[in-house]
Order: structure tokens, then C-alpha cells, then sequence
């Protein structure tokens, strides 16, 4: 990819290929009452137009819980319009330009209606609904847990905390936003569906329900993927309905989101808010946690994952690294004239972690504790793994207070206070902000079916096959977008085998060259996608094993593998290499073992419990008084994600999600007006961070393997999102504390910041 040599969506283009552009609302709510196409059809190039009266169907997400109303998200909107920016009609022309010159001409005819354009006006009881066949706009709203004696811990606990936290919407803005091309193959007679997506089996078996085809007429591509971040694991409707028009017309359709489509349409995450009481002793020692969590969810649920996919992350995972043995959570899914949300990177967990991280912050100010220690008491420490947590979830082994103690050593945290008050008497505001958390990874079927989805992802699959020269082929269900997976699997692999990792080729995001997998998302691709290629290659291992033993005259359990050759234990000299055995298994397979088949293939599955990777971030901060600005001066990175199977890798991963942390905690918020228009829907206004407002980042390692990975490695893909928005916080609130502010939303913008100093001046 960094050297030119990918292939993207938009570098496809077969001959004779429609461009598709949408005609999207521009209401946030409106009743249709009338589209006129033709003017759109006298412009050059164009060839038709579609609206759903040509063009059924759409997209309902399931959740078998009574407590969740299920929606249906229309490929295109037809009597209603439910947030600015969802498709009405779609023009195909000869040319991308000439599609969107139509798209301007077409005529819709709006009735606007009063939006919900936030969590309050959508939780009043008289204003307006989303949904105009439901009473209410919740679309979930859940009581995970309950327990009958918080009452009583509140009301005679020694410190009571009460705090509300918010968290703005964002949306992933990767480098390639999302595309598809879709071709009808004359000589297969099926669909081919070029697609920049994260789940290519799901978007197969969704676009074959959909379009009423059975799924081996449908073939799914995934080439290079420019990025995806959660909001490309979700099926889109456009990607959907692509599909659908190549099938009617025959011929290649090809659509390419542009980034105004991509801040206004596609699917965003993470507008939340958190009403909270905290219980604590005199020794800081959480007793008990009462949580109110609202998430704005937007129009309608995504595909598969459903709207419950945040609220119900927050309030399952919400005690995170903490011990402490009485919870109370009601978690609701609000519905709003916005965008529909989808699984940004971090799920919640960036939130849920800024709640607990804040929470402890200001346990330690009230109680007059170091920051560092009120966490130590608190964290489940080492002797008491495997630790049944207050929400039934089990925790593995991982190393809680060890990455604790590293970060505030390399932050040099013990001469902290006399550092602040050196700078402070030079008139610069400094601070330091903590943030522990555990990253649930490796979510395979037991975990997921625990959200009582209507399609549970979990399982992956490897398939390997050696050649006749001993190379391998490994293809997988997992289906990476820039992470490294090919370099990562074939390593994995290639230990296995004892060969050179340049002799293993991987294979990915191709339905009909791999096996059926859940894709990449939730940090499972080493996990489980690597866990199944390592079992694939230990079973190829053994029948080398077998034919070498066979071949040599002596037991399997005889033949060692090492270094490429399969030798006899005690006896290194006699031996045949990988490549010997493998030109034997295909081109002399009468002198293969009795009953053992012709050829070197095997395949294996994986499907665990899941694991925890946890980490602890520190960052120093420096707030300009004057204009409201944070400058990040340090920050620090202590992360245990089991074995590091490639720490160039990790370390990227973890840069990466820092960054989009550190975007969401001081930059990053799609603002949207009381009408529901979006204020934010350029790149002048969405302010993605570029390198220069990136730090340095200083990352350290902890190993403690995973029992329940094949490999010993625990996902670690979102772990730099979830721990970055807490640190900033509690570094912000650290360096303005005098002046008696607390920093409990995010973005903190410079005007926030400003207007809360401004305040406290004045008090």
C-alpha cells in the first residue's frame, strides 16, 4: 500500500461501467410527497434513474430481546426521510460526473417535520418520533444488571461521586471511503461484487438475501481496503443496491462515496452520555457503581450488529480492570434523525473507560490519594485471575497493576506535583492523566451470542495447502484493511512449518478462494483467524510427520521438524526436507502411508471464549489559558496483548488508535443543529488530526500469554482508541484543577476549554 502497489475499488472499472450517484435528503425529517426524475434523464451521459418505487427492500437488524424494536433500513427512502443524507433515488450515467450533474436535476418534492435532533428532545415525552409507528424513540432499553443492595451502599458510604459524562459523535473517515462495483459474469451467470468492506462472507450471504439469489450466484471481492475502523464490518445499503442494479442491468455499476457522502451518510459512533454515582470508602476502595447509559443511535440499526451494539458493550463491559462486587446499568438506544451509528473502533469502550477513569480521578481529589494508588486498590491483581468479574464475565490472566506501575515509572510520576508547581509559578498549566483499562478481544460465538443477535458472528476458518515445491498457500476467513494480516498469518504459519516466511502466501476478502469467516473487527483477527491458521498448520505438520516417518522406517512421533527438515530424533543426519516430502505427496503418491491421500491440504477452525488485553496510558499535558489549546508534551504507552507475534505491527496498531483517540478526545465531533443538518460536514470542519498534532509515543510491552489463544496472542487493535480519551482528560482536569474545573466531556475544543476557564475566572 505505501509504495503505490495496491488496488482499490476505484482503480476497477470493466468496460461499459455505470456510475452510480445518490440523490440524498437534504431534511433531517420530511414526508416525500413527490420525486421528479425526468429532467435528470436529459442530461448527457445519463443512462437511468431509480427510486424505490423500482427498487424494494432494505435491511432489518435483529436482536432477540423483547426489549429491542427492530427497524428496517430501506435501500432507498420512499414515504419518509429520516436524517440528512439518506438515499432517495440513484442515477447511472457513463461517467461519475455525469451521474452527479443528474443527480442535481432530480426534483423532491419535501414536506419537512420537526427532527429529534438529540438525547433529550428525543427522550420528551411529547416531541416527535423517529419512527412515527412507535410511542417512543427507544430502540433498546435494557436493565443488565440490578442489585437490590446499591441503595444501601449509597447511603452510607463515606464518599458518594455524581457526575454526567458525554462523548461526541464521530465517524471513521478512512483514507477510502466506501465503494462498490458490482458486474454480472455472462459465462458464470452470477454476480461478481467488487466491495471496500471488512466482512466479505456477510456481504455475500446479506446481498443473496436481499436480491432474492441463491449465495453461490454471488461472488464477493474485497481487494485492497483503504481503511475501515468498524464502518466498514457493517453491510451498507448502497453496497446492497449496487448489487441489485448490476443484476437487473447486466452490466457493471460502480459507485465511489466521496468524502462529503462519507462525513454525512455512512454510519458514525460514540455519541454517548453517562449519568453515574460511584461509591468509595475512606481508603478508596470502589464499593459500587450505579450507570444511566444513553447512546444516540440514530435513524435506524445497522446490519448485522444492530443498534445495541454500543449500549450494550457500555453496560456489560463497564467495570472494565476494577474490582468491586455491586453494579447497577440500564443501557438505551436512543433514536434520533441522524445517521445510523455502527461499530466505530473501540465500541463503547472508550467511554465506558473515560467513565471509570474520571470516576477514579476524582475519588483521588476528593480523598486526598495519589492517583496511582487509588488505582492499585482497586485493580484485580495478579493472584486472583481467572477473576469472575460483577458482570459474569471471566477475566483471564493479565498484568492490571504491573502496566500501572511501569507507566507512572517512565512518567516519572512520583516528583509529578513538584514538576506542576515548578511550571505553574512560570505561568504554564501542566498535566498528568492516567487511564487502566482491559480490552475484551477474541469475541468468538459463546461471547457474542450473549447479545442474542439474529446472526452471531464468532468462528473463523483456515484452509492451507503445500505445492509440489513446498511452498504453502494459506487462505483465511479473517480479511484485513492495512493492518499487516498477511505478514502476521504467514509468520504464524511459517513458525509452524519451520520454513521461511517468504514461502507462505496468504489469501483473504476473496468468497470463492476462502473459507467462510466473520472478517476482521473487535481485535479477532490474530486471535482467532491466526489461532485457526496455526491449527491448520500444526495438522499439516503432523501428516509430514506421518509421510516422513513412513518414508524413513520409523514412528511419526520419531520425526523431529526443524529448520525445513523432517529428521529422525537423536539421528539429524537422516532426514528429508519439507520440499522432498511435498514432491513425494503429489507427484509419487504410491509411496505415501497406506490409506493417506495424494496431496498436502488441511483445514481447522477456531472458535474461543474470548480474552482480555489491558493496558495503562499516561499523557502530560500543557493548557494555553489564554486560548483554550492542549498541547500533548509526553505520552506513554504500557500494553499487554499476550505474545507479540510482530511488535513493528503492534506498534503501529497502537500508534494508529492513539491517534484516533487523541483525535476524539481534543479534535474530532460531528455538531449537527437543532433541525438535524449537519454543521461539520467538510474536512474544515470535522477536524481530523495530522502528524503534526500526533506526539511522540512511547510504547512498552508486557507478555502475559493468553490460555485460551492458539497462539498465546490477545487482540490489541483498539486498544490505543480506548485508553487515549480518559488520559487527556484526567491530564486536562489535572492542570486546570485549581480553578476548580472538571473536564467530563469530549471533544475538549479549544472553546470549551476556554468558556470553563473564562467561567472560573470569574467565579
Amino acid at each position: 500500500m505505501l509504495m503505490g502497489n495496491a488496488r482499490f475499488i476505484d482503480d476497477l472499472e470493466p468496460p461499459g461501467t455505470l456510475h452510480a450517484s445518490f440523490v440524498r435528503s437534504q431534511f433531517a425529517a420530511a414526508r416525500i410527497e413527490g420525486i421528479e426524475v425526468q429532467p435528470a434523464r436529459f442530461v448527457p451521459g445519463v443512462e437511468t434513474v431509480f427510486t424505490a418505487s423500482d427498487v424494494g427492500g432494505g435491511l432489518r437488524a435483529v436482536l432477540n430481546r423483547f426489549e429491542f424494536t427492530p427497524t428496517v433500513m430501506p435501500l432507498l427512502a420512499s414515504e419518509v426521510v429520516r436524517h440528512v443524507g439518506e438515499p432517495i433515488a440513484v442515477v447511472l450515467a457513463d461517467s461519475r460526473y455525469s451521474a452527479e450533474d443528474g443527480a442535481e436535476e432530480v426534483i423532491v418534492d419535501y414536506q419537512p417535520e420537526q427532527a429529534v435532533s438529540s438525547i433529550d428532545r428525543a427522550l420528551a415525552a411529547s416531541g416527535p418520533r423517529v419512527h412515527a409507528d412507535m410511542d417512543h424513540n427507544l430502540l433498546l432499553d435494557v436493565t443488565m444488571y440490578e442489585d437490590s443492595e446499591l441503595d444501601r451502599i449509597f447511603s452510607t458510604a463515606p464518599l458518594v461521586l455524581n457526575a454526567t459524562f458525554a462523548t461526541g459523535r464521530v465517524t471513521a473517515t478512512p483514507m477510502e471511503g466506501r465503494g462498490s462495483l458490482a458486474e454480472w459474469d455472462h459465462r458464470e451467470d452470477r454476480l461478481i461484487l467488487h466491495v471496500s468492506t471488512q466482512v466479505p462472507h456477510l456481504v455475500r450471504t446479506t446481498v443473496a438475501d436481499v436480491i432474492g439469489v441463491p449465495e453461490h450466484k454471488v461472488r464477493v471481492v474485497a481487494p485492497d481496503v483503504g481503511g475501515g475502523f468498524g464502518l466498514k464490518c457493517v453491510v451498507g445499503r448502497e453496497e446492497v443496491l449496487i448489487a441489485a442494479l448490476a443484476l437487473r442491468l447486466k452490466r457493471p455499476v460502480k459507485w465511489i462515496e466521496d468524502r462529503q457522502e462519507n462525513l454525512t451518510a455512512s454510519f458514525h459512533g460514540h455519541e454517548q452520555r453517562y449519568d453515574a454515582r460511584a461509591a468509595f470508602d475512606s481508603n478508596g476502595l470502589l464499593l459500587g457503581l450505579d450507570v444511566d447509559i444513553f447512546c444516540d443511535v440514530g435513524a435506524y440499526s445497522c446490519f448485522p450488529f444492530t443498534c445495541g451494539v454500543e449500549p450494550l458493550m457500555a453496560a456489560t463491559e463497564m467495570p472494565g480492570p476494577y474490582r468491586f462486587h455491586h453494579y447497577r446499568a440500564r443501557a438505551r438506544a436512543v433514536a434520533t434523525n441522524k445517521a445510523p451509528i455502527a461499530p466505530y473502533r473501540g465500541v463503547s469502550r472508550p467511554q465506558i473507560t473515560l467513565v471509570m477513569e474520571r470516576l477514579m480521578h476524582k475519588g483521588a481529589v476528593r480523598l486526598e490519594m495519589d492517583p496511582v494508588e487509588i488505582r492499585r486498590r482497586n485493580l484485580i491483581s495478579t493472584d486472583e485471575f481467572p477473576y469472575t468479574g460483577v458482570t459474569g464475565l471471566i477475566y483471564d490472566p493479565g498484568s492490571y497493576r504491573e502496566s500501572l506501575d511501569l507507566c507512572a515509572i517512565k512518567l516519572d510520576q512520583d516528583s509529578w506535583k513538584q514538576r506542576q508547581e515548578h511550571a505553574r509559578r512560570d505561568d504554564r498549566l501542566l498535566g498528568l492523566g492516567l487511564a487502566c483499562f482491559s480490552e475484551r478481544t477474541g469475541y468468538g460465538t459463546p461471547a457474542f451470542a450473549q447479545r442474542k443477535m439474529g446472526i452471531t458472528p464468532g468462528f473463523d476458518s483456515a484452509d492451507i495447502r503445500m505445492d509440489p515445491s513446498g511452498s504453502v498457500t494459506v487462505a483465511v476467513g479473517t480479511s484485513g484493511h492495512g493492518q499487516g494480516h498477511r505478514t502476521t498469518l504467514a509468520q504464524i504459519v511459517a513458525d509452524e512449518l519451520t520454513i521461511d516466511p517468504s514461502c507462505v502466501r496468504v489469501i483473504q476478502g476473496d468468497t470463492d478462494l476462502t473459507p467462510y469467516g466473520w472478517g476482521t473487527f473487535a481485535s479477532r483477527s490474530m486471535v482467532i483467524g491466526g489461532g485457526a491458521a496455526k491449527l491448520a498448520a500444526a495438522r499439516l505438520t503432523e501428516r509430514l510427520k506421518r509421510i516422513a516417518g513412513h518414508l524413513l522406517e520409523v514412528a511419526p512421533e520419531d520425526i523431529e521438524l526443524r529448520a525445513g527438515r523432517l529428521q529422525v530424533r537423536g539421528a539429524a543426519d537422516v532426514a528429508l526436507t519439507v520440499s522432498d516430502v511435498a514432491r513425494i505427496a503429489h507427484h509419487a503418491a504410491h509411496r505415501l502411508p497406506p490409506g493417506h491421500e495424494a496431496g498436502l491440504q488441511t483445514r481447522a477452525g477456531f472458535d474461543p471464549p474470548g480474552t482480555y488485553s489491558n493496558a495503562t496510558h499516561g499523557a502530560v499535558v500543557e493548557v494555553n489559558a489564554e486560548t483554550g489549546e492542549v498541547h500533548i508534551d509526553r505520552y506513554v504507552v504500557v500494553e499487554d496483548c499476550g505474545v507479540v507475534i510482530n511488535p513493528m505491527i503492534v506498534d503501529g496498531q497502537v500508534r494508529g488508535g492513539v491517534a484516533q483517540g487523541i483525535a476524539a478526545a481534543l479534535y474530532e465531533e460531528l455538531l449537527y443543529d437543532e433541525d438535524g443538518q449537519l454543521m461539520t460536514a467538510t474536512l474544515m470542519d470535522y477536524l481530523v488530526p495530522t502528524a503534526g498534532e500526533i506526539p511522540t509515543i512511547d510504547i512498552h510491552h508486557l507478555e502475559t500469554p493468553c490460555a485460551y489463544s492458539a497462539t498465546g496472542a490477545k487482540g490489541m487493535g483498539e486498544g490505543g482508541t480506548i485508553g487515549a480519551p480518559a488520559a487527556l482528560a484526567n491530564a486536562v482536569s489535572d492542570a486546570v484543577a485549581h480553578l476548580g474545573i472538571e473536564i467530563d466531556t469530549i471533544p475538549i475544543t479549544p472553546a470549551r476549554l476556554l468558556a470553563q476557564i473564562e467561567e472560573a475566572t470569574r467565579r
